[in-house]
């Protein structure tokens, strides 16, 4: 992979970090990150929301050093909000705000000043941000909470972009996020000042990136390209490692046979000689010393034969290890017998209702704010909407609800210990053949929850939902792709292939929808109608 010759922006070097208990997330890992915007890709549980937490300094390496031109700005896959918490507090501008309305009240306080800086200007660029995304000055005192989870990401990313640091750090930006405002992202990142470094399973804004950078294997490797010009690299340079491997192996097979063919010549020739030896042919000294030579000869060829074979063995060694052995997420679940008949759930405006009936598959989509996640909330809740609004009812007690949060758990527990507490019966054992169909395995299993990645944890999540005794008749998902790599997507939607009951899922990922098999698409718009539709839209 080719690497830019422009200064780094962030160097680590050698950089280790274990957890409490020990445990390593990343091991003697080395790199760096130009100028520019750069897309940072991994498999979940490769460490690449530890990585961005130790760059913005929220936690330490057990070893090594990291290096960094510059402040740093971040925003956290899980952007979690004080109730209290106003636009301007999302923004980080809410501390200048206040210094610059104390000295226009009068106070001639230095600290105010001390505060301000050089943002003297900071509610008209305030100002001008925000109405790049639909807002203005006049919202800065709002409170986050009456923001829909996408506009508060919109609101903290536009934050980052306006406060200009040296590096920003973006984990998941697109979570949550509708098409037209995922647009609205893509223009604010094209223009980004500075080193950007995006963590997203979202590919269109991976496309947008200048480099792709890939955490594997314990490197940090980076590309000069966007994500499906490093992707093509990649199969073309497996593709070659692979051919390399059975090249190698039939070397190997060669020279094997190669050996046993020289040990049968020798031990054929052993045999005539000491045939002769006893025919009496030749005198003792002569047979002696062909002996002797026939020995050192015997000797050198095994061992010339020998390092072939070593040659060749370490050599498809070699070969081997350039190839990945990606795990795949497998999956046997009971059946929790959903007759077609049985009607599952229903939706309502007032004057629409649609009908969940069997294991029927349903998407829920909308732009940000239109309330889907309130609905979800409200048909798991039982609790009825205000008048006006759209509603929903729940006909079944067996179900599952993953929310955006991914909240629900014990964060000082377990993985293990979590799923235990839906499936009472199941020994820890099973527990933890279940998480190793998921790709969690080993420590991971065993750490508190708290400790997790985004991605772990969604898996520990879904483990909740797919293991249950008894099985859930029916799955709500809301996002359930937020925090996920692009191939865990993947291999999502071929586990909930498996799942044999009603599905309703809300998310802005068309493409991971399109691949569920939908039976149909309700869109709950702007103004709180239900839209009924064939597909997908547009």
């Amino acid at each position: 992979m080719s690497a830019q010759s422009t200064a780094a922006s962030v160097v680590l070097r050698d950089v280790s970090f274990s957890w409490p208990d020990g445990s390593p997330a990343l091991t003697s890992l080395t790199g760096a990150f130009n100028p520019g915007r750069t897309g940072l890709v991994g498999r979940n549980g490769t460490g690449k929301s530890t990585l961005l937490k130790l760059i913005a300094g929220d936690l330490s390496p057990s070893s090594g050093r990291i290096d960094i031109d510059g402040d740093v700005g971040y925003l956290a896959q899980d952007l979690t909000l004080a109730a209290d918490a106003t636009v301007a507090d999302l923004l980080g501008i809410s501390d200048v705000l206040a210094a610059l309305r104390a000295i226009e009240a009068g106070d001639p306080d230095p600290k105010h000043f001390d505060t301000i800086g050089d943002a003297w200007d900071i509610e008209a660029r305030a100002d001008e941000s925000l109405d790049r995304i639909g807002f203005s000055a006049a919202d800065l005192d709002r409170s986050v909470a009456t923001l829909s989870g996408g506009e508060a990401m919109l609101v903290a990313v536009t934050g980052l972009h306006l406060r200009r640091t040296a590096v920003t750090l973006l984990d998941e930006p697109t979570n949550n996020l509708d098409r037209p405002t995922r647009a609205r992202l893509a223009a604010m990142i094209d223009d980004w000042p500075g080193t950007l470094i995006v963590v997203s399973h979202d590919l269109e804004l991976l496309e947008r990136m200048e480099n792709t950078a890939e955490l594997h294997d314990g490197r940090v490797e980076t590309f000069g390209g966007p994500y499906s010009e490093w992707l093509a690299h990649l199969e073309q340079e497996q593709a070659a490692a692979i051919q390399a491997a059975r090249t190698a192996q039939q070397t190997l097979k060669t020279e094997k046979r190669q050996r046993i063919e020289a040990e049968t010549k020798l031990a054929r020739r052993e045999r005539t000689a000491k045939k002769t030896a006893r025919d009496g042919g030749i005198p003792k000294i002569l047979q002696g010393m062909r002996a002797n030579a026939a020995q050192n000869s015997a000797g050198a060829m095994r061992t010339g034969l020998d390092q072939k074979v070593d040659a060749a063995q370490s050599a498809l060694d070699a070969a081997d290890a350039r190839i990945r052995d990606d795990d795949h997420i497998s999956l046997d679940l009971p059946d929790p017998d959903v007759p077609r008949s049985r009607r599952i759930a229903e939706f309502t405006d007032g004057d629409r209702t649609v009908i969940v009936a069997g294991p029927e598959r349903v998407a829920i989509i909308g732009p940000n704010g239109s309330g889907k996640t309130t609905l979800l909330e409200q048909l798991v809740s039982g609790v009825q909407p205000p008048t006006g609004r759209p509603g929903g009812a729940l006909l079944t007690e067996r179900f599952g609800y993953l929310s955006q949060r991914l909240d629900g758990l014990d964060e000082e527990a377990s993985a293990i210990a979590n799923v235990q507490r839906v499936a009472p019966d199941a020994e820890p054992g099973e527990i933890r053949n279940h998480l190793a169909r998921l790709l969690l395995r080993g420590p991971a299993a065993d750490r508190p929850v708290s400790t997790l990645s985004g991605g772990e944890r969604f898996r520990v999540c879904l483990a909740k939902l797919l293991f249950a005794e008894p099985p859930s008749q029916v799955l709500i998902l809301d996002e359930p792709t937020n925090n996920l790599d692009v191939t865990s997507v993947e291999q999502l939607a071929e586990a909930l292939e498996a799942y044999r009951g009603a599905l309703i899922v809300v998310s802005h990922d068309y493409q991971f929808l399109a691949e569920l098999g939908l039976d149909a698409v309700v869109e709950l718009t702007g103004d709180g109608r239900l839209r009924q539709h064939a597909g997908l839209p547009e």
